[in-house]
């Protein structure tokens, strides 16, 4: 094994990846090797070292063949199509390498590449919330949990889809280089928020559908509009001009969740955005998204975001760069 001083960080790459699995956890890791006290080299690194080409035919040259690493401390696989059925050899390189190295990690649908090699077995993973009910169907040992950003299980990182990646290496630089560089990064990178991984893989205007019913589809419109006012399902249900239990029953069946919950997810929304926006105090916040109290806030942030709304605007506030203190938490 090479002797290095450096924190080795190789990004498996392979034909028929999504380029911006690669490129995005690339580029956080080569802005922190910048930083000071840094130890990080960042390599990409293919069967044989041979040119790769992306699922956006885009080709890419590897800096080093996977059988000549030598020493490895942050292994990064990337995702695409090509690590749904992956090479056998490219699965037996990556658990060769993941035996040595402190910490493993994989990007999207890298996750299934890191799933043959018996890596997520007994573990909690995610990928991009398209490929999660065949990765729980393919791996009956790997718990996939669908909703968040990324997951940590150990040494063992798992990110959702494309952009995630990025998401994943704030968190890997904020835990090796602290806080404020990570948040540093994210500003240069112009990646406003560095999202917790317990966070949703998206939006409530993502996550859920709009109701081919015209008169569903103008409930939605109705709160999204004005989530602050009290919207009860009784009041939803009059809005429809339908009964309760019918409304209730078809709302869920044309947007994927019930009306109750969908009310949650926007005022959400809509606090986060203004926990990103200003410094107006969270219980002001929370009486103007139709939360009431502060407390009833932080419930639903905690249910929904994995976090509650102080440690959302400490992390997320557009400027929280500038006055961050240093360190790591």
């Amino acid at each position: 094994m090479e002797h290095s001083t450096h924190h080795e960080v190789v990004i498996v790459v392979f034909d028929g990846l999504q380029s911006l699995d690669a490129t995005g956890p690339l580029e956080v890791f080569a802005g922190a090797a910048e930083a000071p006290g840094s130890r990080y080299r960042v390599r990409t690194a293919s069967l044989g070292g041979a040119v790769v080409r992306c699922s956006s035919g885009l080709g890419l040259v590897p800096s080093v063949a996977l059988e000549q690493v030598g020493r490895v401390d942050t292994l990064v696989v990337a995702g695409g199509e090509g690590a749904h059925d992956p090479d056998p050899a490219l699965v037996a390189a990556v658990r060769e390498l993941a035996g040595r190295a402190q910490r493993v990690a994989s990007v999207c649908s890298g996750a299934f590449v890191l799933a043959h090699a018996g890596l997520l077995e007994g573990r909690r993973a995610t990928t991009h919330w398209r490929h999660c009910e065949r990765l729980a169907r393919e791996f009956r040992g790997v718990e996939v949990d669908a909703d968040p950003v990324f997951v940590r299980s150990g040494r063992v990182w798992t990110s959702a889809g494309v952009t995630s990646g990025i998401d994943l290496a704030l968190a890997v630089v904020e835990q090796d280089l602290g806080r404020q560089v990570a948040l540093a990064l994210a500003r240069t990178l112009v990646v406003f928020l560095v999202r917790p991984g317990g966070q949703a893989q998206f939006s409530t205007q993502l996550a859920t559908q709009r109701a081919e019913r015209a008169e569903v589809r103008q409930v939605q419109h109705l709160v999204d509009a004005d989530p602050g006012r009290g919207w009860s399902v009784a009041v939803l249900a009059r809005a429809a001009g339908l009964s309760v239990r019918q409304f209730s029953r078809v709302f869920t069946a044309q947007v994927g969740c019930g009306p109750g919950r969908y009310v949650e997810r926007v005022r959400v929304e809509w606090a986060r955005r203004r926990l990103e926006e200003g410094t107006a105090p969270v219980a002001a916040i929370a009486r103007g998204c139709g939360f009431g109290t502060a407390e009833g806030m932080r419930k639903a942030f905690v249910r929904v975001l994995g976090c509650a709304p102080s440690v959302y605007r400490e992390r997320f506030r557009v400027g929280a760069v500038a006055g961050a203190g240093g360190g790591s938490e």
